[in-house]
């Protein structure tokens, strides 16, 4: 029998990352998969809000008026875009997402009066029809991209980054190519596809100028237009998008999902983001263009708390991927016996890339794809947005904001000394910034 006492763990070596190493040396291959960063990394959970007592005085409960809507392009454009709430559903591809959870998300975002936005591979019919106001991603492989739609979308957004994979192109797996998905990207059907990491129409923030100026023309400059970046060096992309003529910018910090990429860029590539939303409205205020260029934050953002410590940070708004999959249904406990055929199980799935999703929300598969009927995928995530709206204007309330786009950082203070220094709020109970001041 085995003396427990010998039973000592590595840190260096725990069995996950044994388990790796001898999957490397089977396959010879990086892993591929969906998802998030799974790893633990200072978040929104690590901030606390300040509700208001002596010295700030409340609002009451719903008798007081608490307003959500936020204007998106009112630097350039000549028709900006007014949500009714400041959470917007983020670029993921129909590719990557099936028709009926593009048709769902577009359905619920229309009745929130909020927008949703094509992803990669271009823009489908029941997508537009669905949603009332759509944006239109330009991204490097030029996937479905035509100037038609680029006039039939209500704002246009060029992805640079995107939070789980910046400075890498996007994967999508022949199994998800079907003969819709194929036609759509000009690709051909069955093969595994990896788009560009980069654009081919510019080498630097100069070249993104051009191709902004080059949009609006094209569009009579009536839409919005977008620059998308994965958070790394935020302070100074953000800036260089202001400079190139971004009317928003959107960053994504490395809790975004992805449909598939490379699991050492999910875990390993990228900043927070609660550190990446600092930096870009400190870049923002530096060049007098806070709340004049809008500033969209995404990368795990879950609930209506995380909504508002975003924008108590000084973001206009935030956009939601992997939230948005959960709420249609995205590892959810049913279906059992498929989950253990990937060899996976409920809140542990993240075989979006295989084209199997048991829940039939990221998969081109018929038979799948009718258990998430668009009806009720629709009902689900307007639910889940209604949700987070009312958490949010209960927490500004709380604060004694009577816009949500009143919160502050003063309204804020930090669990962890990780947080305080990364969001550069104090740490609770103290005056104390790491980094800004000193005892």
């Amino acid at each position: 029998m085995t003396d427990p006492r010998a039973l000592r763990g590595s840190a260096t070596f725990p069995p996950e990352v044994i388990r790796e190493i001898q999957r490397a040396a089977d396959q010879g291959v990086y892993e591929i998969r969906g998802f998030g960063t799974k790893r633990k990394i200072p978040s929104f959970d690590d901030l606390l809000m300040l509700g208001a007592s002596v010295s700030r005085y409340p609002l009451e409960g719903y008798r007081e008026a608490c307003d959500t809507s936020v204007m998106i392009g009112t630097r350039f454009a000549k028709k900006p875009i007014e949500l009714k709430i400041p959470i917007t559903v983020a670029g993921m591809s129909f590719g990557a997402l099936g028709s009926h959870a593009k048709r769902s998300l577009g359905w619920a975002a229309t009745e929130m009066g909020t927008s949703t936005t094509t992803g990669d591979g271009g823009m489908t019919d029941e997508e537009r029809e669905a949603s009332k106001t759509l944006v239109y991603q330009v991204l490097p492989s030029r996937y479905g991209m035509n100037p038609d739609d680029l006039r039939r979308a209500d704002a246009i957004e060029v992805v640079v980054g995107q939070g789980a994979k910046p400075g890498g192109g996007g994967m999508l797996l022949g199994q998800k190519i079907n003969e819709r998905v194929a036609k759509m990207r000009d690709l051909p059907q069955g093969i595994d596809q990896r788009s560009a990491s980069r654009h081919p129409d510019w080498t630097g923030p100069d070249d993104l100028e051009i191709k902004i100026h080059e949009i609006r023309e094209i569009t009579g400059w009536e839409k919005p237009i977008y620059v998308k970046v994965g958070a790394t060096r935020t302070r100074f992309d953000t800036a260089l998008a202001v400079k190139a003529g971004a009317d928003a910018v959107v960053v994504d910090g490395m809790q975004g999902g992805t449909a598939a990429t490379q699991d050492v860029f999910i875990e390993h590539v990228g900043i927070p983001t609660l550190p990446a939303v600092r930096q870009a409205v400190e870049a923002l205020q530096e060049l007098d263009m806070h709340r004049k260029v809008q500033l969209i934050v995404s990368g795990g953002i879950r609930s209506g708390a995380d909504v508002a410590k975003a924008l108590a940070m000084g973001a206009d708004a935030v956009s939601i991927g992997s939230a948005a999959m959960v709420a249609l249904g995205c590892n959810k406990p049913v279906y059992h016996e498929d989950y253990e055929a990937l060899g996976t199980a409920p809140g542990f799935c993240h075989h979006c890339h295989t084209g199997r999703c048991p829940v039939g929300v990221t998969t081109q598969d018929p038979e799948l794809e009718k258990r998430l009927p668009p009806e009720k995928g629709g009902r689900l995530m307007r639910n889940y947005l209604q949700t987070m709206v009312l958490e949010l204007q209960t927490l500004a309330r709380a604060c004694g904001k009577s816009h949500v786009l009143n919160l502050e950082p003063q309204d804020m203070v930090a669990l962890t000394v990780e947080a305080a220094a990364m969001a550069q709020v104090p740490l609770a109970g103290t005056d104390w910034v790491p980094g800004k001041n000193n005892y």
